[in-house]
């Protein structure tokens, strides 16, 4: 048994206070809070218009008999979008984080921002106490953002998966 003493676990209050005092009067910090509310909704909506096209395409497509395969085209084509979806709010998170002066350069809150987003969390990145909160909002932006992908994704490939060879759209 060790004979080191344990440190007591603070109550939620505290740690809540605690945090409270750490980040201090960094107004900043609950735009990016907005910011990432808003990346989320709008991550949801092209997903779902994505979504939407390809399954209109697909329906589409199951019409026309010689064009076996065209519709796993269609199902890359929405992965790239949604790569491309990606990408684009890895680069928008970069912008907010260079207008509020986070990281002295671009290409180095590119990069944060990039590790954050796909929680790969590779590099050492130094942050003040008002900021050390941000890994933890981007990392929640990316694992939402890319479970929604995820879903829609999955969704995609199971009409693709489901369809008899063959078949005709079901008129609906």
């Amino acid at each position: 048994m060790s004979t080191e003493t344990t440190a007591t676990l603070p109550s939620l209050t505290e740690l809540l206070h605690q945090i409270q005092l750490d980040i201090g009067d960094n107004i900043e910090l609950y735009l990016i809070v907005a910011f990432m509310a808003a990346m989320l909704t709008i991550h949801g909506v092209a997903v779902l218009v994505i979504a939407s096209a390809f399954h209109a395409i697909d329906r589409f497509l199951k019409s026309i008999p010689h064009l076996a395969g065209a519709s796993f085209i269609s199902y890359f084509i929405a992965i790239l979008l949604i790569i491309l979806t990606h990408i684009t709010e890895i680069i928008a998170w970069t912008y907010v984080l260079v207008a509020f002066s986070v990281f002295p350069g671009i290409t180095q809150t590119f990069y944060f921002v990039g590790e954050m987003y796909t929680t790969l969390g590779f590099g050492n990145y130094p942050l003040s106490s008002a900021w050390q909160v941000l890994p933890i909002l981007i990392s929640f932006s990316g694992v939402f953002s890319v479970s929604m992908s995820g879903a829609a994704l999955y969704s995609m490939m199971g009409t693709l998966l489901t369809r008899k060879p063959g078949s005709a759209s079901p008129s609906a």
